[in-house]
């Protein structure tokens, strides 16, 4: 950490379990939002109290789309990928963002094994029926956890193959690129993608966003994830309902 000088950057995948069972992740279980705010928050925390500094993530070449995962695929995609976004980007820390986030790329629900191409989600697919699931239950469960939902093309726009190439890729796209993707996204200005530059324009016009404290918020709450920033006389508070209903809080 800062005061010691072993690391600069820590990265923590804590968060990304609570929709495991235990440390399994090929069950179907809901998210537990109460402990995904106690973690998030106890690393804001500890992190600040040690003086050191930490990776803000939800995505990466290993884990499930975020909005599929925590937010919205169809109804709501938008409202809940900047909700995600906004969580994120304004906590202490340095955020990263995973290809295809910033336009709200989503799983790619196949339909198929033979659309998977990652060795554990092949492998598990027969374990899982070896346990006694049929094909269709262990497709399910590969369609929520697999490793292969953040590996297909990065959509740039609604051309064959997203764009992407005009070969063959080593994983197909998802069927949703003619709407989701960077040609779109650049023509809404309301998009995702104008959202996720705004958040990055924040930060660097706000010195409370990089450098501030962190202060939980409504924490037995258990549909919004609330927090406050405080930093040479700059405060900001930011409230993200996780739930597809409005809801009123003091």
């Amino acid at each position: 950490m800062k005061k010691t000088g072993e690391l600069s950057m820590v990265f923590t995948f804590h968060h990304l379990k609570v929709d495991f069972m235990g440390n399994e992740k090929r069950v179907l279980v809901p998210t537990d939002f109460m402990k995904l705010k106690q973690l998030i928050f106890d690393w804001q925390i500890n992190m600040e109290k040690n003086n050191a500094w930490n990776a803000v993530f939800w995505c990466n070449h290993d884990q499930a789309r975020v909005i599929s995962r925590f937010g919205s695929d169809d109804k709501y995609h938008k409202e809940s990928g900047k909700m995600l976004a906004t969580l994120i980007h304004c906590l202490r820390g340095t955020p990263y963002i995973y290809q295809g986030e910033e336009i709200g790329m989503t799983n790619p629900h196949f339909k198929s094994i033979e659309q998977y191409r990652n060795v554990e989600s092949l492998n598990h697919y027969q374990i899982l029926q070896d346990k006694g699931m049929t094909k269709e239950q262990a497709l399910m469960i590969l369609d929520v956890h697999s490793r292969d939902n953040s590996r297909t093309p990065m959509q740039w726009d609604d051309s064959i193959n997203a764009g992407f190439t005009t070969g063959t890729p080593w994983i197909q796209t998802a069927d949703n690129y003619t709407e989701i993707n960077v040609k779109n996204s650049l023509e809404d200005k309301d998009s995702i993608l104008y959202y996720y530059q705004k958040l990055i324009q924040l930060r660097k016009n706000y010195d409370v966003i990089a450098y501030g404290d962190i202060k939980p918020l409504l924490c037995e709450d258990k549909r919004v994830f609330a927090y406050g920033r405080n930093y040479k006389g700059q405060k900001l508070i930011v409230i993200c309902n996780f739930y597809p209903t409005t809801y009123e809080i003091e």
